[in-house]
C-alpha cells in the first residue's frame, strides 16, 4: 500500500496547502499593512483638522486658509486611493483564503481516499484470515473424524 499513487498525490496535496497557507498569511499581512496606512491617514488628517480647529476665533489669512483647504483636499484624495488600495489587498486576501480553502478540502479528500482503501484492504485481510481459520477448523474436524471413525 505505501506505493499506492495516492500518498504521491497526497504529498503534492500537502505541498500545496502549505503554499497556499503562506500565500494566504502573506496577503493577510499585506491587507493588515494597508489597512494600518489608510487608518494613518485618516489619523492625520482629523490632527490637521483639529489645527484648524484650535485656530478658530483667531485671525488666519487667506492664503493661510487655501494653502489649508488645498492640503485637506490632497490628503482627501490620499485617503480615497489608500482606501482603494485597501479594498484590493482585501479582495486579494479574499481570494487567497478559498484558494487555501480549496486545497485543504482536497487533502482531505485524498486523505479520506486512502482511510478509505485501508479501511477495506483491512477488511479484505480479515475475511481472508476468517476464511484461512474456518478452512483450518474445517480441516481438523475432517481429520478428528476420520482417525475416530478408524
Amino acid at each position: 500500500m505505501a506505493t499506492d499513487p495516492l500518498f504521491t498525490v497526497l504529498k503534492l496535496a500537502q505541498e500545496a496547502e502549505e503554499q497556499a497557507a503562506l500565500k494566504l498569511k502573506a496577503a493577510q499581512l499585506e491587507c493588515q499593512r494597508r489597512q494600518s496606512q489608510l487608518q494613518s491617514l485618516n489619523s492625520y488628517r482629523l490632527d490637521y483638522m483639529q489645527q484648524l480647529t484650535n485656530h478658530q476665533g483667531q485671525q488666519i489669512r487667506a492664503d493661510y486658509y487655501q494653502q489649508f483647504h488645498r492640503f485637506i483636499r490632497q490628503v482627501d484624495d490620499a485617503i480615497k486611493q489608500q482606501a482603494i488600495v485597501v479594498q484590493d489587498a482585501d479582495k486579494q486576501r479574499q481570494y487567497r483564503q478559498q484558494y487555501w480553502m480549496e486545497t485543504r478540502q482536497k487533502r482531505k479528500a485524498v486523505e479520506l481516499l486512502l482511510e478509505k482503501k485501508a479501511t477495506a484492504l483491512a477488511i479484505k485481510q480479515a475475511k481472508q484470515e476468517q476464511k484461512m481459520t474456518d478452512e483450518f477448523a474445517a480441516q481438523q474436524f475432517y481429520r478428528q473424524r476420520l482417525n475416530s471413525s478408524s
